[in-house]
């Protein structure tokens, strides 16, 4: 009888083991190599929008769909007009729809799970350089063709976004809808380079340019990292959300 008991702990034992090892790796056909997963610390999960969050290797990856969860007048003539299609109605007399209209992606962001800073602070690419609570992503401070967003900034909705040729949606400023459902000072999301990105507001005081270094961050103690962090913040003047390139090395995004 005692040994039948030790042979069913032994079997239940490997077979937990078997599910586990399911669970926690994966294997990279690129390589050939095994690469250990794992659950997200507590802040990756704020990012309401995405499809997956998980920790591979040194990098916490996030999967989104880039579509925002807000009504949008970039939702008019698209399959989800009938939901989510809203009329522009902020406060920018100049506004102007352009024709471009939201669609999905498959997107994959992979970013550094200890980020640190790189003295040589490389530049922010034309396109995705962060990944907002959404699942939306945050594009720099410069239109196409890397000119000021002067007048591109006149087709950004009433949410802060609007999307480029193909369909992805984006922001280059606050994104407003985030900031009112949660707080002003809130985290918004994590540029490519692993440093999270926050609200305007910070200890009850409204952050300006002055308060922030050339990448448009600094280090201080927020509510998701008691002992602190170096941060950005988007601010409603230029560079809005990012300045002279990441504070430090960007992961990946890929479709």
């Amino acid at each position: 009888m005692k040994n039948r008991i030790a042979a069913m702990i032994f079997l239940m034992a490997a077979f937990t083991a078997i599910i586990f090892t399911a669970i926690s790796c994966s294997s990279d056909t690129t390589t050939g190599t095994t690469v250990t997963t794992s659950e997200a610390p507590a802040v990756y999960q704020k990012i309401y929008g995405a499809t997956d969050v998980y920790v591979e290797g040194d990098y916490v990856v996030i999967k989104s769909n880039g579509r925002p969860e807000h009504k949008s007048p970039y939702y008019l003539g698209t399959q989800w007009q009938s939901s989510l299609y809203e009329a522009y109605n902020g406060p920018n007399p100049n506004f102007v729809l352009n024709p471009n209209r939201i669609t999905e992606f498959s997107m994959t962001y992979k970013i550094p799970l200890n980020p640190a800073e790189n003295t040589s602070h490389p530049s922010t690419p034309m396109g995705p350089m962060g990944v907002a609570l959404n699942g939306v992503a945050f594009f720099n401070q410069y239109a196409g063709g890397g000119a000021p967003l002067t007048n591109e900034i006149n087709s950004f909705e009433q949410y802060g976004g609007h999307p480029q040729q193909q369909g992805q949606y984006h922001y280059h400023v606050e994104p407003s809808y985030i900031t009112s459902i949660k707080s002003d000072s809130t985290i918004l999301g994590f540029l490519l380079d692993g440093f999270p990105v926050y609200g305007p507001t910070e200890h009850g005081e409204t952050v300006t340019n002055a308060d922030l270094d050339s990448y448009h961050g600094h280090f201080g103690v927020t509510e998701d990292y008691p002992n602190g962090i170096y941060h950005y913040h988007v601010s409603t003047e230029a560079p809005y959300l990012n300045g002279d390139g990441f504070y430090g090395t960007p992961g990946t995004v890929s479709y």
